[in-house]
């Protein structure tokens, strides 16, 4: 079940407070960017959140899932209503987000 617009446009409107979001979808779900790096997915309405040392520590008792079949495991984040939290969140995951791989090209993909 891909992810309903109204849920994504209240995912952005949780995260707006947070400087360099940005979404892309991509066959009915979607990927969310902190300032040109992946942090999470909205996949099937939920929100998936990248395995960080600072993810993890501050979702300790999360649940793990895939955000699709065959994908690996990602963080559910289940205080979606929490903005402050959101932001808190994402501050801290920034410095551990992998940068763009350059492609063989020397493009970032």
């Amino acid at each position: 079940m891909p992810t309903d617009k109204e849920y994504m446009n209240f995912i952005l409107e949780q995260l707006s407070d947070i400087d360099g979001i940005a979404c892309r979808q991509m066959m009915g779900e979607y990927i969310i960017y902190l300032k040109d790096k992946i942090a999470a997915y909205v996949c099937d309405n939920r929100l998936l959140i990248k395995p960080l040392a600072s993810s993890l520590r501050l979702m300790e008792n999360a649940s793990f899932e895939p955000p699709y079949e065959g994908a690996k495991d990602m963080i559910l984040c289940d205080r979606v209503d929490d903005r402050e939290f959101l932001k808190e969140l994402f501050e801290a995951m920034y410095d551990e987000l992998p940068c763009k791989k350059v492609k063989k090209n020397g493009k970032k993909g």
